[in-house]
C-alpha cells in the first residue's frame, strides 16, 4: 500500500501551476512555430511571431505568458490501494496547492476567481477554489492531470444536442465562426462525444490535456472513425481562413482533440472547448515517494524569434493625437503607441456607467475625453517590475458599454483583443472613434511597453481596477476604424475565398 503525505500532493500541485504560467508545453511552440513559417498573410505571421517572442521571455523570466492565469481544472485517478497521510480532504489539498501557487511572492499569478457569481461576485483573491474531477481506479498511485483556463478561451465553449444522423464536422464548421477570436488562435479544440450533455463537455476539457500530435496521424493515416473526424475538424476549421488572433490567414486550429462515450440512442451530445495561445497544462504521478519532479524544458528548443514592425509601422504620440489623426488610419495599420492611456474592465465599465447615469462626476484621473482606455487586468508587479503581465482582455464584453461612453465621455479610442460586434461597431463609426487590437497571448511582451502605472480609482477592485498607464512603442493593430470597417471581417473573409480558390486549383 502507498502512503501519500499531505504536503506532497499540495507542494506538486503549487509548483506544477508555476511551471506552467511561465513554460509553453515544447509541442504547442514547436507547432505555432512551423504554423509561423508557413503563414502567408502578414498580419497572421506578426500576431504569431509576438506570441513565440512572449513564450520564450516568460520561460527565461519565469513570469505568466498571460495575465489570464485562469481557472484550475483539476483531473485525479486515485489508486484505490492508496493510503493518505494527510488532515485535509483530497479537494482541499488541491486548493492549499492552488493558493500556495498563486500567492507566490517570486512569481504572482493573478486571482480571477469570484465567489457568489450571479450576485456580488467577490473575488476570493487566492484563485481558489478549483474544478476537481476525481475518480478512483485500480492501483496505489495517484496520477493527476491539471489546467489553468483563461476565460477569454473557456467563455467560447460549445455544447449541443445533435440528432444521430448529423455531422458533427459541419456543426464545427458552422459554429467556429460564431466563436469569434476572443479564444486567442491558433490554439487547439477540444471535441467531446457522446454520454450525456455534462459528460460531453468533461470529455472535451479532458481531451486538450494531451499534446499536439496531429501531424504524426496525419503521416500514419487514421486508424478509425475518431482519428478520422480529428483530420475532418481540423481541415474545415482551418479552411475558414480565420487565422491567428482572427486576423485572416491559413492557421486557426493547430490540433483537434477528442474524446468519446457510449451514449443513448436518440442522442449525440457533442461539446466544443478552444485551448488558446496560452496553452497551460502539466501532468505528474505521486507514488509515495515525495513531491512530483517537474524538469524546466531546454530553452534551446525555443525557436530564435524577431519582431520587427518596419517602416509600415506608424509611431502614435497618445498625448496630442488628434481626431483627424485617427481618422487616417485604416485597417490592418500597426501602430506603436507612446504616452498614456487609461485602463478599464468589465467592473470598472460598470461602476462608470452607474456615476453617468446619476449625473454624477468620475473619480479624480479619469477624464476620458480624447482619450484611450485599455481592456485589461494585469498581473501584480514583482521585483523591479512596473505591472505584471497585461494583454488584453476580450473586447466584445464591453460592448454593451461603448455607445453610452462614447457618447458621454468623448472617448477617442479602445483596445483588447479580437472582434468587436455590431453595436460596439455601429456605435465607433458613429462617434468617429477607433478600436485597435493587442495580441492576445503576449502579454509579458506588452508589459515590457508600460514604463510607469498607478491605480486612479475603484482599487477595491483589484485587477480590475482602473489605472493609468504610460507606454512607449506598445504595438497595436488597427480593429475598427472610424468609418467602421473591420478587420476581423475583411481579414477571414479574404483568406477564406484565397484558401477555396487553391482548393479549387487543386481538385
Amino acid at each position: 500500500m502507498t502512503v501519500i503525505r499531505q504536503e506532497d500532493l499540495v507542494q506538486s500541485v503549487a509548483d506544477a501551476l508555476q511551471y506552467i504560467s511561465y513554460y509553453h508545453p515544447l509541442d504547442f511552440i514547436k507547432a505555432v512555430h512551423e504554423a509561423y513559417l508557413r503563414e502567408e498573410s502578414p498580419a497572421a505571421r506578426d500576431a504569431m511571431a509576438q506570441i513565440l517572442i512572449n513564450s520564450r521571455l516568460c520561460a527565461e523570466g519565469r513570469r505568466p505568458i498571460c495575465q489570464d492565469t485562469g481557472i484550475v481544472t483539476v483531473f485525479l485517478k486515485v489508486g484505490m490501494d492508496v493510503r493518505w497521510e494527510a488532515t485535509l480532504s483530497v479537494s482541499e489539498m488541491i486548493n492549499e496547492g492552488v493558493r500556495r501557487a498563486y500567492l507566490n511572492p517570486d512569481n504572482v499569478l493573478r486571482a480571477s476567481i469570484l465567489t457568489d457569481p450571479a450576485g456580488a461576485r467577490k473575488n476570493t483573491r487566492d484563485n481558489t477554489p478549483a474544478v476537481i474531477h476525481m475518480e478512483l481506479v485500480p492501483g496505489d498511485k495517484v496520477e493527476v492531470k491539471l489546467a489553468a483556463k483563461g476565460g477569454g478561451s473557456e467563455n467560447k465553449a460549445k455544447m449541443v444536442m445533435l440528432n444521430p444522423s448529423d455531422s458533427i464536422v459541419e456543426w464545427v464548421r458552422k459554429t467556429l465562426p460564431t466563436m469569434g477570436a476572443g479564444w486567442c488562435p491558433p490554439g487547439m479544440l477540444g471535441i467531446g462525444i457522446g454520454g450525456t450533455a455534462e459528460k460531453a463537455a468533461v470529455l472535451a476539457k479532458e481531451s486538450l490535456m494531451d499534446p499536439i500530435d496531429i501531424h504524426e496521424l496525419r503521416e500514419r493515416g487514421p486508424g478509425n472513425r475518431v482519428e478520422e473526424l480529428r483530420l475532418e475538424i481540423m481541415d474545415a476549421a482551418n479552411s475558414l481562413g480565420i487565422g491567428a488572433q482572427g486576423l485572416g490567414g491559413l492557421t486557426t486550429v493547430l490540433d483537434v482533440k477528442i474524446l468519446d462515450y457510449p451514449t443513448h440512442a436518440a442522442s449525440l451530445p457533442v461539446a466544443m472547448i478552444p485551448n488558446c495561445a496560452a496553452t497551460r497544462h502539466a501532468h505528474f504521478t505521486l507514488n509515495g515517494e515525495g513531491p512530483a519532479e517537474l524538469t524546466p524544458p531546454n530553452l534551446t528548443e525555443w525557436p530564435e524569434i524577431s519582431w520587427d514592425p518596419g517602416p509600415r509601422a506608424r509611431r502614435v504620440v497618445l498625448n496630442t493625437v488628434t481626431r483627424e489623426e485617427v481618422a487616417s488610419w485604416e485597417p490592418g495599420d500597426t501602430l506603436l503607441l507612446s504616452g498614456k492611456m487609461l485602463t478599464g474592465r468589465d467592473a470598472a465599465h460598470k461602476r462608470l456607467m452607474e456615476l453617468l447615469n446619476n449625473n454624477q462626476p468620475l473619480p479624480d484621473g479619469v477624464d476620458l475625453k480624447d482619450r484611450f482606455i485599455y481592456y485589461v487586468g494585469p498581473v501584480d508587479p514583482v521585483r523591479d517590475e512596473v505591472i505584471g503581465p497585461a494583454g488584453p482582455t476580450t473586447a466584445t464584453r464591453m460592448d454593451k458599454f461603448t455607445e453610452p461612453l462614447l457618447a458621454a465621455t468623448g472617448l477617442l479610442g479602445m483596445i483588447g483583443k479580437a472582434e468587436r460586434g455590431p453595436l460596439a461597431i455601429e456605435a465607433i463609426r458613429k462617434h468617429r472613434a477607433v478600436y485597435l487590437m493587442a495580441v492576445g497571448g503576449a502579454a509579458y511582451l506588452v508589459s515590457k511597453a508600460i514604463r510607469k502605472a498607478r491605480v486612479v480609482a475603484f482599487e477595491d477592485l483589484g485587477m480590475e481596477a482602473i489605472h493609468e498607464f504610460e507606454v512607449q512603442d506598445m504595438p497595436v493593430t488597427v480593429a475598427v476604424d472610424v468609418n467602421g470597417t473591420s478587420v476581423h471581417e475583411t481579414g477571414p473573409a479574404e483568406w477564406r475565398k484565397r484558401i477555396e480558390e487553391r482548393t479549387v486549383e487543386v481538385s
